[in-house]
């Protein structure tokens, strides 16, 4: 019953967001260094208040973290590799394995569970097919697979971080 009660919680204090909310998700999305003071300008607020919705955002785990967004090709892994894997069993000891050897490599950035003909997808940054190489070595070393494919991105043309906020229900 605990753990109902805390799921409502949550959604009800999801539910709770107002427009004024996602003007100040879609600015904090596009530069978050921003004060409290330039956000409120932005989204025509006063400071106080504004502040204090971020902390509300914050609170309720819709702002999950702040962070800085990085140059991948300044810091030399500008090679990006999407693998597919599929899995050998579908046994609980064999994911929570996999789990851990995937958390424990870097240059594995996602990580996701899939529906089809594939079981993971994940994302891998390199700084060229060599060092794909050893990570698909580490990777096939820890653990069985039936079968593990990389693709290589030639171009990225889109690639954000910011979520579309049209969907964020208001209240």
């Amino acid at each position: 019953m605990r753990n109902n009660v805390a799921l409502y919680i949550t959604i009800e204090k999801f539910y709770s967001m107002d427009k004024l909310d996602r003007k100040i998700l879609d600015v904090l999305q596009k530069d978050a260094s921003l004060t409290a003071a330039e956000i409120a300008e932005r989204v025509g607020l006063s400071k106080a208040p504004c502040w204090r919705r971020i902390q509300r955002l914050r609170d309720t785990g819709v702002i999950r973290r702040t962070v800085a967004l990085l140059d991948a090709r300044a810091l030399n892994v500008g090679t990006t590799v999407f693998v597919t894997i599929k899995a050998p069993s579908h046994s609980a000891a064999w994911y929570e394995r996999f789990a851990k050897v995937v958390r424990d490599l870097p240059e594995v950035t996602e990580l996701h569970r899939m529906s089809g003909d594939v079981d993971y997808l994940l994302r891998v940054v390199v700084p060229d097919i060599e060092a794909y190489d050893v990570v698909y070595k580490r990777l096939i070393g820890a653990l069985e697979m039936l079968d593990v494919s990389a693709s290589f991105s030639l171009e990225t043309i889109k690639s954000t971080t910011a979520l579309p906020l049209s969907y964020a229900r208001l209240e």
